[in-house]
């Protein structure tokens, strides 16, 4: 049996979806973020964990479907500030450290997948 090579192969899918659900349960309340997302956020669920699943080296299925993720055009029209970015990186990062403490992950997989999440959240804001 071969060794993990990638995040996803150590994690997998599940950890995926846990994350994003927890995320987006933390968007649904928050006041900054909510106005930027749809009513039914079931979408914007399937891509973000779609997304992160290959990002993280699972499957191909979302750019299959979505074509190159093209993340700061796909965000571009919605203003995002500082205030936006920040609420944005707390509710995914505190999802991550929970996940991970119980689920027992890597410290270093945990401080990968934060500064990846660090660089999506600035590298998405477009107004000061």
């Amino acid at each position: 049996m071969s060794e993990p090579t990638t995040v996803h192969d150590v994690v997998g899918d599940d950890f995926f979806v846990e994350l994003v659900a927890r995320f987006y349960a933390g968007v649904a309340e928050d006041p900054v973020l909510r106005p930027l997302y749809p009513d039914d956020l079931s979408e914007s669920v399937r891509t973000l964990t779609g997304f992160l699943i290959q990002y993280w080296g699972g499957s191909t299925a979302y750019s299959e479907e979505r074509g190159h993720p093209r993340l700061r055009m796909r965000h571009a029209p919605f203003v995002i500030g500082p205030a936006e970015r920040d609420a944005w990186f707390r509710h995914m990062v505190g999802s991550l450290s929970a996940l991970c403490a119980e689920r027992d992950v890597d410290v270093q997989i945990e401080q990968q997948m934060r500064q990846y999440f660090e660089m999506a959240a600035e590298s998405m804001r477009n107004s000061d």
